[in-house]
C-alpha cells in the first residue's frame, strides 16, 4: 500500500492532539481513530451472544442451580471468624 497524505490543517492538528494525549505517533493516532470509527459500524452483538461466548471461552463453570438472591450476596460478605 502507498502512503496516505492529508493536506488539511484541522485534520493534522487533531491527529497531533490525539497523538499527544495518547503518547502515540501521528500515524498510530490516525490508525487508532480510524479503527475506532470502523468498529462503531460493526453490527452490535446482543447480551445473549456475549454471555454465550463468555461461557464457551471461560475457564469457570456455570452452575444453573445457584440462586443469586439476598442470602447469596450476604454470604459473600460473611467473616470466616
Amino acid at each position: 500500500m502507498g502512503a496516505l497524505y492529508v493536506k488539511d490543517d484541522e485534520a493534522r492538528a487533531m491527529a497531533e492532539e490525539l497523538a499527544a494525549r495518547r503518547g502515540l505517533t501521528k500515524v498510530a493516532a490516525v490508525k487508532l481513530a480510524l479503527a475506532n470509527e470502523l468498529g462503531r459500524d460493526e453490527p452490535k452483538r446482543s447480551v445473549h451472544e456475549i454471555v454465550e461466548e463468555l461461557r464457551r471461552t471461560s475457564s469457570y463453570t456455570y452452575d444453573p442451580n445457584i440462586v443469586i438472591d439476598k442470602a447469596f450476596w450476604d454470604s459473600l460478605y460473611e467473616d470466616d471468624e
